[in-house]
């Protein structure tokens, strides 16, 4: 990578942070989200075949990107207590369906991790549904060692669209200045909160929830068809990342156990 003085001189802020979503973005949905939406609405007598199920899905599509919990309390406005019933019942459904079906990494996103982490950026995963979800999918991919920092909606005071979420990421990794971080999101609120939170780059990713047009509206500064192009984004915005990423040291150590209570592993910084 150049210089940091050579970046500075020439306009570009460098890169030295990447906040990218999780399912969606770096992992392929594979229709698992939907499945443990409707199973949850349904334990709330939301069947499908009906107008109140195809409203509540479209909801779900909707606001995809947003806290779970916060998705499914504009279905059952007059009781919250059913809408806190359903997000019980899609954290456990997500997590049975990845134990069943496992997960499975968008193209190229290991790739992108190594040339990244190569290239001395440090990187963070931010999903909108629980630690548990996020503990079962980094657990089968292994990603644990992979990556500096991991956040939910759990760890900060408000999820997506609010800014909490990438900002906490700036916090926690010492981050001088906002536009050096940059966020891959699929979902329009991902894009809003990266935007809200002064991110120098903010790519709206085609892989997953939203279409261009919407991600664009959102504020989207770039559109790249998959992450597997954010290397390459990076280096033609002037913070150029390796072809092949070298030898480097591990980003950190996995935690021990393998279902560690929240505060174990909320925001597992390196």
């Amino acid at each position: 990578m150049p210089a940091r003085g050579a970046d500075q001189a020439s306009g570009a802020t460098p890169v030295s942070l990447v906040c990218c979503g999780l399912i969606g973005t770096m992992v392929d949905d594979r229709g698992m989200v939907d499945r443990a939406y409707s199973e949850a609405i349904a334990t709330q007598g939301v069947v499908t075949g009906t107008a109140a199920y195809a409203r509540c899905m479209a909801q779900v599509h909707q606001s995809r990107g947003q806290h779970a919990v916060d998705v499914l309390r504009p279905m059952f406005p007059d009781s919250q207590a059913r809408a806190q019933a359903a997000h019980v019942v899609l954290d456990r459904s997500f997590c049975d369906a990845i134990g069943r079906m496992g997960v499975t990494p968008v193209p190229g996103a290991e790739e992108v991790i190594d040339k990244l982490a190569g290239a001395g950026i440090r990187i963070c995963l931010i999903t909108s549904f629980s630690r548990r979800v996020l503990t079962a999918v980094l657990d089968m991919l292994g990603w644990w060692d992979r990556v500096n920092l991991t956040l939910t909606p759990q760890d900060v005071p408000r999820g997506s669209p609010c800014p909490d979420l990438v900002l906490s990421a700036m916090l926690r990794l010492g981050v001088a200045d906002v536009r050096e971080t940059a966020v891959a999101q699929d979902a329009e609120s991902g894009i809003l909160c990266g935007r809200r939170a002064g991110a120098g780059i903010v790519a709206g990713v085609l892989t997953g929830a939203h279409s261009a047009s919407r991600l664009r509206r959102a504020g989207a500064t770039h559109l790249i068809p998959t992450v597997a192009q954010l290397p390459e984004l990076l280096q033609a915005a002037g913070d150029p990342a390796p072809e092949s990423a070298p030898d480097a040291p591990a980003a950190g150590t996995r935690p021990t156990s393998r279902v560690p209570s929240e505060s174990r592993r909320a925001g597992n910084d390196r």
